[in-house]
C-alpha cells in the first residue's frame, strides 16, 4: 500500500505538522485582522465624532450643533456604508440626527468614547459615543456625540488582509511541499542504490556488501545484512556438509545390504543364508535407526529457530518412561542402571516429543559406550536456579579436547568401535538449545567414564523442591 512507503510517511510526518501550523496560523490571523479592522473602524468614527464635537456651540443659550460635511466624508469607500449620528443632551434632548439610534450601554466621563455593536434598521451597526462638555454650557453634563456606520466595509477590509494573508502561506506551505519532494528523493537515493545493489546480485551470492559508499544511517542496516549473510552462508556450510554426511551415512549400509542381499541369493545352504539374514535384519534396523535420528535432528533444528509448541512437562514421568523403553539393553549386558530422583514431581518447559527424544539419546549413548557390567545412573536435581539432568556412566569417556567436536554431526573418535551414527549429541544440543537449556560434559568424581549435565532454566513459577528420597531402578 502507499501508506507503507517510506518516502510517504516521511512526507506525511513533515507536512502534516506544517498544515497543522498554516491552519493554526490562519486561525490567528483572522482574529489578528479582524482587531485590526475594528481599530481602523473605531479610529474612523472617533475622527467623525470628533469633528462633530468641534462644531457644537452654547449660544443664546442655547445648544447647537452643526454637521460638517468632512465628518462623514471620511467614510467614503466602495462598500457603500450608510452614515448614522446623532447629537443629544445628557438628559436625552436631540439636537441634531436620528432620535432612534441606540443609545451607549453605560455613561462615560468628558473627552472619552464608548464603542459598541447594534443593530439599526435591520442592519448590524458599530457605534461610538464620545461625551464632550461644551464651554460655556451652564449645565456640566457633557453632551453625547454618536456616530454609526453598517459594517460592509468593516468586513471587507479584515476579509481582505485574512485572505492575503492565507494565500502567501498557502504558497509557502505548496513550495516547503515541492522543496521536500525533491529533498526526500535526493535523501533516499542512497537507499535506493542499495536496494539496487541487492537485487543485482546473482542467486548464491554470499559475499559482503560494501559500506563505503552508504551514508552513515544506512551503515548499521549493511551490518545487519552481512552479519545475516555469513550467518546464512555457515547454515548453507553446514546443511551442505550435513547433507554430503547423511547421503554418505545412508549410502554405505544399503551398499552393504545390497552384497548382503547377493551373498544370500548365491548361497545354497540355509545356514548361510541365515546368516545373511541376520546380517540384512542387523543393517536394516541400522538404518532405521539412522534416519530417526536424521529426522529427530532436522525436528530439533526446527525448534531451535522456530520454537515448537512448549509445555511445562514432568521430567521425572519422561526419565521414566525411557528407562523402561531400554531396560531390555542394560539388562543384555549386565549394566546397572539407577535413577535418583526426589518425590515431587519436576517441571521443565520443553516440547514433549523431543524432550523424550533428548533423553533417549543420552541415556543409549550411555548404554552403548559402557563395558559389560557397568554402572549408568541419571539424576534428576531441581532448585530455584533451575533444573540439572545427569547422566553419568563409566565407560571410556570423551578426552577433555574432543568433548566439543563429539557435538558434531557424524563426529565419531578415532577408538569408536561401536555401531553409532555420530548424530546422539549433536541432537542433544539441539533440542536442549530449543528449550534454551545447556549442555556440559565432564568427568565423574570417580574419575572414569563420562558424565552429560543438561541445565534447565527455571521456571516462571519453580515448583518448590520438597525433601525426599531417592529410588534407584535397576
Amino acid at each position: 500500500m502507499w501508506f507503507n512507503s517510506l518516502r510517504t510517511q516521511l512526507l506525511l510526518w513533515l507536512l502534516v505538522p506544517l498544515v497543522l501550523f498554516v491552519g493554526f496560523n490562519a486561525w490567528v490571523t483572522y482574529n489578528n485582522a479582524i482587531e485590526m479592522a475594528t481599530v481602523v473602524h473605531d479610529r474612523m468614527l472617533l475622527g467623525s465624532a470628533r469633528i462633530i464635537a468641534e462644531q457644537i456651540r452654547y449660544e443664546d443659550e442655547t445648544l447647537q450643533a452643526t454637521i460638517p460635511p468632512a465628518a462623514l466624508e471620511l467614510f467614503q469607500s466602495d462598500s457603500h456604508d450608510l452614515i448614522y449620528y446623532r447629537v443629544v443632551t445628557a438628559h436625552g434632548a436631540l439636537l441634531a440626527g436620528q432620535p432612534d439610534l441606540p443609545a451607549p450601554p453605560k455613561a462615560s466621563r468628558n473627552e472619552e468614547a464608548v464603542y459598541f455593536n447594534a443593530t439599526f434598521r435591520d442592519e448590524p451597526v458599530r457605534i461610538v459615543a464620545f461625551f464632550q462638555q461644551v464651554v460655556g454650557n451652564p449645565e456640566r453634563a457633557p453632551v453625547i456625540i454618536e456616530v454609526a456606520q453598517t459594517q460592509h466595509s468593516y468586513k471587507a477590509l479584515s476579509d481582505r488582509m485574512w485572505e492575503h494573508t492565507v494565500q502567501e502561506q498557502l504558497v509557502i506551505l505548496l513550495l516547503v511541499g515541492l522543496l521536500l519532494l525533491l529533498g526526500l528523493r535526493h535523501g533516499l537515493a542512497p537507499m535506493m542504490r542499495l536496494r539496487d545493489r541487492v537485487q543485482r546480485r546473482k542467486p548464491g551470492a554470499l559475499e559482503e556488501l560494501d559500506t563505503a559508499p552508504v551514508p552513515s544511517e544506512l551503515v548499521p542496516l549493511v551490518h545487519a545484512i552481512n552479519d545475516y549473510v555469513q550467518r546464512l552462508d555457515e547454515h548453507m556450510s553446514a546443511q551442505g556438509r550435513f547433507l554430503a554426511n547423511a547421503s554418505h551415512q545412508l549410502r554405505t549400509p544399503l551398499t552393504v545390504l545390497n552384497t548382503q542381499v547377493d551373498y544370500g541369493l548365491r548361497s545354497s545352504d540355509s545356514a548361510s543364508k541365515d546368516a545373511a539374514l541376520r546380517a540384512i535384519n542387523k543393517g536394516i534396523q541400522h538404518g532405521i535407526r539412522l534416519v530417526n535420528q536424521l529426522l529427530t535432528l532436522s525436528n530439533a533444528e526446527t525448534g531451535t529457530g522456530h520454537p515448537l509448541r512448549q509445555s511445562d512437562v514432568n521430567l521425572i514421568e519422561v526419565v521414566q518412561r525411557v528407562i523402561e523403553e531400554l531396560a531390555t539393553l542394560a539388562q543384555s549386558k549386565s549394566i546397572d542402571l539407577g535413577f535418583e530422583f526426589r518425590d515431587n514431581p519436576v517441571m521443565v518447559r520443553a516440547t514433549p516429543s523431543m524432550l523424550e527424544e533428548l533423553v533417549a539419546n543420552l541415556l543409549d549413548n550411555a548404554l552403548r559406550y559402557t563395558p559389560v557390567g557397568g554402572i549408568v545412573t541419571i539424576a534428576v536435581d531441581d532448585s530455584e536456579h533451575g533444573t540439572l539432568l545427569r547422566v553419568e556412566d563409566n565407560g571410556p569417556g570423551i578426552p577433555e579436547a574432543e568433548r566439543e567436536r563429539v557435538f558434531e554431526r557424524f563426529y565419531r573418535l578415532q577408538e569408536d568401535r561401536s555401531d553409532g551414527s555420530g548424530l546422539g549429541l549433536a541432537i542433544v544440543r539441539e533440542i536442549a538449545a530449543a528449550s534454551k537449556a545447556e549442555v556440559a560434559l565432564s568427568t565423574p568424581s570417580c574419575g572414569d567414564g563420562l558424565m552429560v549435565t543438561i541445565s534447565f532454566p527455571p521456571l516462571a513459577s519453580p515448583t518448590p523442591a520438597a525433601a525426599g528420597g531417592s529410588q534407584t531402578t535397576q
